[in-house]
């Protein structure tokens, strides 16, 4: 007896709707992404080994630079006009200050969101005696809650034999 085999159809699988759509997500991952915002100054940050999320909202960015420039950045609600209407939205701020004004500034931030957080982010090269008397000056002022970023120390090869 001879057994007859079924002869099977092919199956074709249109592709077409899939590229769309990941084309369309592509589209919308771009659209929709914040990216950083970009800083005042660009600083060199001392290591440690310290690992803190940071919010992703209500930060007051205060920045020292090497050369103790000191700078604050923050996001406030600013007033423009388009198109004949006055409309109200969040903009950037960033306001350079020096070290007898930074706790004034600070509060004048602070003034919009009382929530918000200071974050310091100092040059591994500013001096001690700026550092000094920006925390002075934030102490008298009681902002004595904020946060010093760092860079995450990464261990070396001969490190990581001792350990």
């Amino acid at each position: 007896m001879a057994i007859k085999k079924k002869r099977r159809v092919a199956i074709r699988i249109d592709m077409t709707p899939m590229v769309d759509i990941a084309f369309l997500l592509l589209i919308f991952y771009m659209a929709t992404t914040t990216f950083k915002p970009p800083e005042a100054r660009a600083v060199d940050l001392p290591e440690s080994h310290s690992q803190i999320e940071l919010p992703d909202k209500d930060v007051i960015n205060l920045t020292v630079t090497k050369y103790d420039s000191i700078y604050v950045d923050m996001v406030k609600l600013v007033t423009i006009e388009i198109d004949g209407q006055m409309v109200t939205t969040k903009g950037r701020s960033v306001v350079k200050t020096d070290k007898y004004g930074v706790a004034s500034e600070l509060n004048r931030a602070r003034a919009d969101n009382h929530r918000a957080l200071v974050v310091m982010k100092a040059d591994q090269d500013a001096s001690f005696g700026t550092m000094q008397a920006i925390m002075k000056q934030m102490q008298e002022n009681s902002l004595e809650r904020f946060l010093i970023i760092t860079d995450n120390e990464v261990e070396t090869s001969s490190e990581a034999e001792e350990s």
